[in-house]
């Protein structure tokens, strides 16, 4: 069953209205090649500041001994439903490559959120859900997987299609049953200062 969010607007667009975060995946579902390349290819025309892209990803899909290795290295929490994911990405910033000298990484790191959530979106547009994730050891990713000190490794998303909750732990089945709720608009909107609530104009 799909968890429906409290969307106060009725004109929120698809498929931001009913996209969502299973933690139960089909671990007999394979995504095809083409898919991917897909998913890759809506990150890569996420906005970039100076069209500097600065995101990097490191695509395994389940099977490959790239999901192998981040699958050794999964917080207890993640070690079950994780694996069970069609397709993993760690999702990285890669601060040396090509004359990229990001001593600050906050326009490169607003990038590479941006980059994701496209993939996220268009993900969902193809039927298929993503979970992002950032508890495992990235570290001894990063040393697994090959990258280089000048590169930042930042989160997991584990992609594929839903699955039947009756085949995991029941704490991860659980997670599916939680209401799926936001902070209210005025926490996160400010208008002309910090902690005022922004409101819309009237008329």
């Amino acid at each position: 069953m799909e968890q429906p969010a409290r969307i106060n607007h009725p004109d929120l667009a698809e498929p931001l209205r009913s996209r969502w975060s299973p933690s139960v995946f089909d671990a007999a579902h394979e995504i095809a090649a083409a898919d991917v390349e897909l998913l890759l290819e809506a990150a890569r025309w996420a906005p970039s500041a100076g069209n500097r892209q600065p995101w990097r990803y490191l695509v395994l899909p389940r099977g490959s001994a790239g999901h192998a290795a981040l699958v050794e290295h999964l917080s207890r929490g993640n070690a079950g439903w994780v694996p069970r994911a069609s397709l993993l990405l760690v999702s990285t910033i890669a601060r040396g490559a090509d004359g990229n000298d990001f001593g600050d990484l906050h326009v490169p790191l607003h990038d590479l959120g941006q980059a994701t959530a496209h993939l996220t979106l268009q993900a969902h547009a193809m039927g298929l859900h993503v979970h992002q994730f950032a508890g495992f050891d990235h570290a001894a990713v990063a040393a697994a997987l090959g990258v280089p000190d000048d590169a930042l490794v930042l989160a997991g998303i584990a992609v594929g299609r839903r699955g039947d909750a009756a085949e995991v732990d029941p704490r991860d089945a659980e997670r599916e049953q939680r209401e799926r709720v936001r902070r209210p608009l005025g926490e996160i909107a400010f208008g002309d200062r910090w902690g005022e609530a922004w409101t819309p104009a009237e008329g």
